[in-house]
């Protein structure tokens, strides 16, 4: 179906593009939403008739974008979750978890802009990309914790997730030496 774009989609084109896109992506997407229109000989009319409010409305979207931008770009929010001792997750981290922490922050972000392609389910520091406007974008910082000292600690750059071997073997050799020694009285 060839349509008249109303707004910047992705990689699909930018305002006042006629473009051949899949029906059911027409129909269901860009029209519902109001993003495109059929590019018949009165759409065109029209499109031309109002272009310069069209455009002048994505300058002021992607204005107010841009100014929340400035205060997400590089932030990180904290995320308190329950793992296991490996760092896996007894649940996951979702778009609507970052969008709440967000909020909490005092930012307002709708979770179809959170660019989450798989829920998070490990314990980590991890990069989440913001799309506010299709022309602005940011990434944030998930620090994705089990308490407020464990994020102190992984904000810091220390892995919380590695077993410390050396800690355990030595461990390992006292006990050995222990049940060695209780052998010898044992025997005696």
């Amino acid at each position: 179906m060839k349509v008249i774009l109303l707004e910047r989609i992705g990689r699909t084109g930018t305002i006042g593009d006629e473009v051949n896109v899949k029906d059911g992506f027409a129909r269901n997407f860009l029209l519902p939403q109001g993003k495109a229109l059929r590019a018949t000989e009165a759409n065109r009319k029209r499109f031309e008739a109002e272009r310069a409010h069209i455009e002048q409305r994505n300058e002021e979207r992607r204005n107010a974008a841009a100014g929340i931008a400035d205060g997400l770009n590089g932030r990180t929010v904290v995320l308190i979750r329950q793992a296991g001792e490996t760092g896996q997750l007894y649940g996951s981290v979702a778009a609507r978890d970052i969008v709440e922490a967000l909020a909490n922050d005092g930012f307002t972000v709708q979770r179809n802009q959170v660019e989450l392609p798989d829920p998070i389910k490990s314990v980590g520091v991890h990069t989440v990309a913001l799309s506010l406007h299709p022309e602005v974008e940011v990434s944030i910082t998930a620090n994705v914790a089990r308490s407020e000292d464990e994020a102190e600690r992984q904000a810091a750059g220390e892995d919380v997730t590695v077993h410390h071997f050396e800690a355990d073997e030595a461990g390992d050799f006292a006990a050995g030496q222990a049940d060695a020694a209780a052998e010898d009285r044992f025997e005696e």
